[in-house]
C-alpha cells in the first residue's frame, strides 16, 4: 500500500531506497523466576559471546572511518565484557536468585554503575558510562531486539529516525545514506544543516515517519517538495527516477558557473561563502565555488568525544581549513555550545529554556578556561591564512568588548611567546538577539564586521521555538520586522565602513535572496551545496530592481505578502 507523508524539504535532492529506522529500541523485561538455572546461564554467556563479535566490528569499522580516538571508546566497552568480576556476579544471581538472566544482569549492572558514580575518580565515573552501554547491548541480545548503529550501514538506505542528533549525522556514511526523514525539526533544525553539508535529501517535521515505515520498506525522499514516498508503485519510482535525472542535469547546469565570480546582472559583486561544521566539508566548499567560509561552527570539534579538545588538536583543525582555501577569508564562530547542543563531560544547569540561557559566549566568559584555550589555537592558527573570529550570541556592547580583551591578552601572550600570530585579524559578531541589531549603529563603531544569524534572530523575534513543529508557521524569515532588523544592520555596518554578512540559512534562501541583494548584504554564507545554484540567482537579477523590491517589502505587513510580492516581481 503506498502512501505520502508530507514534512518540510530540508535538504534538496531526491533518493530511492529502503528504510532503516534508527530508533531507541524497546528493552522492557519482567522478572521471572526460573527452574533451570543452567539455560538462563547459556543464555547470558552466548548474549555476551554475540555482544562480543558485534562490538570488535564496530570498532575495525570505527578505527577505519573516524580514528583511533573514537576507536578506544569500543575497546572500553570490550574490557566491560570480558570482566570475570561482573560477569561472576551475574551467574551467581541467576544461580543462586533462580532469576532470569534479563533481571540478574540489570540488577548486577546497576550496582556497579551506582558504586563507580560515587568514585571520585574521573576515570572510574567514566566507567559506569561503559558498564550502561555494555548491559544495554547484553540486554538487547538477551531480548533479541536489534540496537541500531548507523555507522554500520553497508548498503544503501534512506535512515528513518524520530530526530538525528549531530553525533548520529557524523557517522552516516555518504556511500551508503542516501537521504533521511524524521519525525521533529525544522529547516534550521541540526539535523537539516547537517544533511545539506552532506549533500544528502533530507525531509524533516513528517511527524509519522518512525511509526509508519517499517525496515527494508522502499522509500522516496523528495528533499525538494518534502514528500516521503512509502512503498510506490513501480510507476512512481520510475517517474522519480527521472526527476532524479533532470536535478542532476540542473545541477550539471550550475556546475559551469564553478570559477565564476558572483556578480548581479547590473554589476554588483557580492560574495557566495559556505557554513562549515569540519575540515572534512572544505572540499565541498572548493566543489562548490565558495569564495570563503561564512561560518565555521566550531562545536562539532567538542562533540562525540569524552574530554575538551586540547589546544593543539584545535589549532591543527582550524590551520587545516585556512590553508585549504589558500587566503580565501575564512570566519571562525567561537564556541556556541548550550541550547540543544550539550556535551557529555561539560554538565550544565538544567534550565526552565536552555535556548535563553548559559550557552554560547556566556559559557566562555564564564569558563575562560576553555575559552582562552580556543582563542590561542585560533591565533596561532591565523598566521596561515585569512583568518576572522566571530563571537556567537552578543546581546550587550559589554560582552562584545570583554570577549575582544580577553583574545586581545591572549594575542599579546603569544606574541612575547615568539608566537608568529597574524595582525590582519577581524574580529565581529553574530547578530541573534534584537537587542543588538536594535544598537547595531553603536556595535559598528567597535566591531570590523557583522554576520546575521536568521536561524535564532528570527525564533526570538518571533518568540518562537524554532524547534517546536506546533508553531512552525511562525518562523518568518521574510516579516517585514525580520527585514527590518536586517536593513538597520547593514545600514549600521555601512555608515562605518564595514561589512555585513548573513550565515542563518536565510542567507541562501531563494526567496530571501532577491531582498538580501536590495537591501545591500554583502556576504551570503550558506551550505555549500547551495552556493552554485544561487549564484545562478544571483546572475539573473538587477541589483537597482532589488532595491526597488526591498523597499515596497519593508511596508509591507504580513511575511505572506513579501512572499507573494517576490515570486510577482521575480516572475517566480
Amino acid at each position: 500500500m503506498s502512501t505520502i507523508l508530507k514534512g518540510i524539504a530540508a535538504s534538496n535532492g531526491i533518493a530511492i531506497a529502503k528504510a532503516y529506522r534508527l530508533v531507541e529500541p524497546d528493552l522492557s523485561y519482567e522478572k521471572k523466576n526460573v527452574q533451570n538455572v543452567d539455560e538462563e546461564v547459556n543464555r547470558l554467556h552466548s548474549a555476551v559471546a554475540e555482544s562480543k563479535t558485534e562490538l570488535e566490528a564496530i570498532r575495525e569499522h570505527a578505527l577505519k572511518e573516524l580514528g583511533a580516538d573514537k576507536a578506544a571508546i569500543f575497546d572500553a566497552h570490550l574490557l566491560v565484557l570480558s570482566d570475570p568480576e561482573l560477569l561472576s556476579q551475574i551467574e551467581d544471581k541467576i544461580k543462586n536468585d533462580q532469576v532470569n538472566a534479563e533481571f540478574a544482569l540489570k540488577e548486577t549492572a546497576d550496582m556497579f554503575v551506582t558504586m563507580f558514580e560515587q568514585m571520585d575518580n574521573e576515570y572510574m565515573r567514566e566507567r559506569a558510562a561503559d558498564i550502561r552501554d555494555v548491559t544495554k547491548r547484553i540486554l538487547a541480545h538477551l531480548l533479541q531486539v536489534d540496537i541500531p548503529n548507523p555507522s554500520m550501514i553497508a548498503e544503501e538506505v534512506v535512515v528513518i529516525a524520530e530526530d538525528l542528533t549531530p553525533s548520529d549525522t557524523a557517522q552516516l556514511n555518504r556511500e551508503f545514506v542516501k537521504g533521511f526523514a524524521t519525525n521533529v525539526g525544522g529547516r534550521t533544525s541540526h539535523s537539516a544543516i547537517m544533511a545539506r553539508s552532506l549533500e544528502i535529501p533530507a525531509v524533516v517535521g513528517t511527524k509519522t515517519a518512525i511509526q509508519d515505515i517499517q525496515n527494508g520498506d522502499l522509500v522516496i525522499v523528495n528533499g525538494l517538495t518534502g514528500d516521503v514516498h512509502i512503498n510506490p508503485t513501480p510507476e512512481v519510482v520510475e517517474q522519480y527516477k527521472k526527476e532524479q535525472e533532470k536535478f542532476e542535469q540542473q545541477k550539471a547546469e550550475w556546475a559551469k558557473l564553478l570559477h565564476e565570480k558572483t556578480v548581479s546582472k547590473d554589476g554588483h559583486h557580492v560574495e557566495l561563502v559556505a557554513n562549515i561544521g569540519t575540515p572534512n566539508d572544505l572540499q565541498g566548499v572548493v566543489d562548490n565555488g565558495g569564495e570563503g567560509v561564512g561560518l565555521y561552527r566550531t562545536e562539532f570539534l567538542y562533540m562525540g568525544r569524552d574530554e575538551l579538545p586540547t589546544e593543539e588538536e584545535q589549532f591543527e583543525s582550524y590551520k587545516a581549513v585556512l590553508e585549504g582555501l589558500n587566503g580565501k577569508p575564512v570566519v571562525v564562530r567561537t564556541l556556541d555550545i548550550g541550547g540543544d547542543k550539550k556535551l557529555p563531560y561539560l554538565p550544565l544547569p538544567e534550565e526552565m529554556n536552555p535556548f535563553l540561557g548559559f550557552r554560547a559566549i556566556r559559557l566562555c566568559l564564564d569558563r575562560q578556561d576553555i575559552f582562552r584555550t580556543q582563542l590561542r589555537a585560533l591565533l596561532r592558527a591565523s598566521a596561515y591564512g585569512n583568518l576572522k573570529i566571530m563571537f556567537p550570541m552578543i546581546s550587550n556592547l559589554n560582552e562584545f568588548r570583554e570577549a575582544k580583551s580577553i583574545l586581545l591578552e591572549e594575542k599579546d601572550k603569544l606574541i612575547q611567546e615568539g608566537v608568529k600570530v597574524s595582525d590582519e585579524i577581524e574580529v565581529g559578531i553574530m547578530v541573534e538577539i534584537p537587542s543588538t541589531a536594535v544598537l547595531a549603529d553603536l556595535f559598528a563603531k567597535e566591531v570590523d564586521f557583522f554576520s546575521v544569524g536568521t536561524n535564532d534572530l528570527i525564533q526570538y523575534t518571533m518568540a518562537a521555538d524554532r524547534m517546536n513543529e506546533r508553531i512552525s508557521y511562525l518562523y518568518q524569515p521574510y516579516n517585514p520586522s525580520i527585514l527590518r532588523l536586517v536593513k538597520r544592520v547593514i545600514d549600521a555596518a555601512h555608515q562605518e565602513g564595514k561589512w555585513a554578512g548573513m550565515c542563518g540559512e536565510m542567507a541562501g534562501d531563494e526567496i530571501a535572496i532577491p531582498l538580501l541583494l536590495g537591501l545591500g548584504l554583502d556576504e551570503f554564507s550558506m551550505s555549500a551545496s547551495s552556493i552554485l545554484k544561487a549564484r545562478s540567482q544571483i546572475r539573473t537579477l538587477n541589483k537597482a530592481d532589488m532595491e526597488k523590491l526591498a523597499e515596497q517589502a519593508l511596508n509591507l505587513t504580513t511575511n505572506d505578502e513579501v512572499l507573494e510580492l517576490v515570486k510577482k516581481f521575480t516572475n517566480h
